[in-house]
């Protein structure tokens, strides 16, 4: 599995624990939510990109909400399964302040973790939302460009 991948089930994970639990930042950033053995199978490389994820989906959460909540039709926003909002702010952030990768594989990558967390589903679920959102930044940018 590449490393990336790991970094953003970790991401997921942390993000996941944070709706959940409600812990801190920096318990999230420490990882003292997963085994200490577990953590240390990781590259620094992991962690890091990992990290950087974890703070900028939480710094930039009313944003990302927000953004989520736009393509949310028919559906509460308070009703979203755990899993997937994880998921989707993960993915959301990735979309709006990772420019440099490029969106189908955020998309792609935020569906096979759906596929291995979520609900049979949520895979279908998360890729009509993130490609939502990325045809609205493509839009956006678009008309920034005129």
């Amino acid at each position: 599995m590449a490393s990336r991948r790991k970094a953003r089930i970790l991401a997921f994970q942390a993000l996941y624990a944070w709706e959940a639990s409600g812990a801190s930042l920096s318990d999230l950033l420490s990882f003292s939510w997963l085994e200490e053995s577990k953590l240390g199978q990781f590259e620094d490389d992991v962690v890091a990109f990992s990290q950087l994820i974890i703070a900028g989906a939480i710094e930039n959460v009313a944003a990302i909400d927000e953004r989520i909540r736009a393509h949310l039709s028919h559906w509460p926003f308070e009703r979203l399964k755990k899993v997937d909002l994880a998921l989707l702010r993960m993915g959301t952030y990735c979309l709006l302040y990772q420019k440099d990768i490029p969106a189908q594989i955020t998309i792609d990558e935020a569906i096979e973790i759906a596929k291995e967390y979520g609900s049979d589903d949520s895979y279908k679920f998360i890729n009509g939302v993130l490609d939502g959102i990325h045809k609205d930044l493509v839009s956006d940018k678009a008309k920034s460009a005129e």
